[in-house]
């Protein structure tokens, strides 16, 4: 499998793939969230990843810029959305996606990393709590939903140091990405 960075002319394949994941349902909201995310200036720098294998598009993942207003400056990224095509789950894709956005974003210094997402995937990858950690989402969120806000460092001690209120890109940052 690869895993390389999309281009200018992906974008109606990485639309393709949300659509196809999320169904009639989900899929169009998403889609509608990629096509004004990728052109908002307050998104980059951005990091957007296709997974395939012989040509075929099994998967994306997308992070964009957020600021952490807070105690001091910090380089952080979201990790929003990563899709799977339901043809491709169980194969590694989306860890594959999400180790390699790591690792990339690691190596031009991000610090930190957010997602709100399922627990029990995301905490696989080394993201944690991030609540409890004194970062806040960009909308209050439900108890239930407190540990599905996660964080990961990618620069040791950086956690623990920095608090405060993430801001997504203006796009993302609107209520109704958010649980509510």
């Amino acid at each position: 499998m690869d895993i390389r960075a999309t281009t200018a002319t992906d974008l109606e394949t990485v639309k393709a793939v949300h659509r196809e994941t999320f169904g009639s349902e989900e899929g169009p909201i998403i889609v509608a969230l990629l096509d004004e995310l990728f052109p908002d200036p307050t998104a980059a720098p951005l990091l957007s990843l296709l997974a395939e294998e012989t040509g075929n598009v099994l998967g994306h993942v997308l992070f964009t810029n957020v600021v952490v207003h807070g105690t001091e400056s910090v380089t952080a990224r979201i990790l929003a959305p990563l899709a799977v095509l339901p043809s491709a789950r169980k194969q590694g894709v989306g860890r594959q996606l999400i180790e390699v956005g790591l690792s990339q974003l690691r190596d031009t210094g991000v610090e930190l990393v957010f997602v709100l997402g399922d627990p029990a995937f995301y905490s696989r990858f080394g993201f944690e709590p991030a609540g409890v950690r004194g970062l806040q989402a960009p909308h209050p969120l439900p108890a239930e939903y407190a540990e599905a806000w996660m964080v990961q460092e990618l620069c040791s001690g950086v956690l623990g140091r920095v608090t405060g209120e993430v801001e997504s890109s203006q796009v993302l940052n609107r209520r109704e990405y958010w649980i509510g």
